[in-house]
């Protein structure tokens, strides 16, 4: 599995701050039994590992078939995980309500149900123009707030698109979250002021967008709810997916150019 990087947000584009790898960790089954500590100072918490043709696999799952390859010289050691994550308490989630991964019940009105991919491209554009947030950033996130349902709602109450709760849309200035370009617009304000609080920081901007910037305080970092560590992993995993997509057409283009110019 490559790991993908895009350029800075000050030439309209993100930086992943964490290495993919490390944050696919975290969404790995309470099962996991090794922790890999990383010589760039993060870890990959997995199942198993082995050794094959030089590089290090570490399994998700006790199956052989989902894996991340490291090369020997990015592991700084493996420990024993004798315990599992620590789970969301109750009082922890009521005094957060943001913070649990939204599962939505899509509304069963059939008008503007789902949008057309032209149409939510056009909308996230314009947005991510406005706020200069990477497109592609804010498509991951609705992909995994609301799968593009215009009317999702989470059991918690989060509507719309970007799945804003009341209160933050309130804030927001967002009358109707069910409005597809109140939401996105509101929304992509939103993670934008994460982003600017977390420096850029993509994996602090997402945990805060889930479970709330008081949480992340709390902790220094990214949470420790399974829920909030499983959106994270989630959505930079599409985001690097679609940018790697993006860079594949753009050298074919060129390409294509160059080609013609011969």
């Amino acid at each position: 599995m490559n790991v993908r990087a895009v350029v800075s947000r000050n030439s309209g584009i993100l930086r992943v701050a964490a290495t993919l790898p490390a944050l696919l960790c975290l969404a790995v089954s309470a099962r996991a039994a090794e922790r890999i500590v990383l010589t760039n100072g993060f870890d990959l918490v997995c199942n198993h590992h082995t050794v094959v043709e030089g590089r290090v696999r570490a399994y998700m799952k006790a199956a052989d078939t989902d894996y991340v390859e490291l090369n020997p010289e990015a592991i700084a050691g493996v420990e024993t995980v004798p315990d599992p994550p620590v789970e969301v308490k109750p009082d922890v989630a009521a005094a957060n309500p943001e913070m649990n991964v939204k599962q939505p019940s899509v509304s069963s009105k059939p008008v503007d149900a789902h949008l057309t991919a032209s149409d939510l491209h056009q909308l996230l554009s314009k947005a991510g123009s406005e706020h200069n947030v990477d497109e592609d950033l804010l498509a991951s996130v609705v992909k995994m707030e609301s799968g593009g349902y215009v009317r999702a709602t989470s059991h918690a109450g989060a509507r719309g698109l970007m799945q804003l709760m009341p209160g933050t849309a309130q804030q927001l200035g967002v009358t109707d979250s069910f409005a597809p370009e109140q939401n996105v617009r509101g929304g992509t304000a939103y993670l934008d002021g994460l982003l600017t609080r977390y420096h850029d920081n993509i994996a602090l901007a997402l945990a805060a967008y889930n479970a709330g910037p008081e949480a992340v305080d709390r902790y220094h970092g990214i949470p420790p709810y399974h829920e909030t560590r499983v959106y994270v992993a989630r959505v930079i995993h599409e985001f690097n997916r679609r940018v790697a997509a993006r860079e594949k057409i753009g050298h074919q283009e060129l390409a294509a150019m160059n080609k013609g110019t011969r």
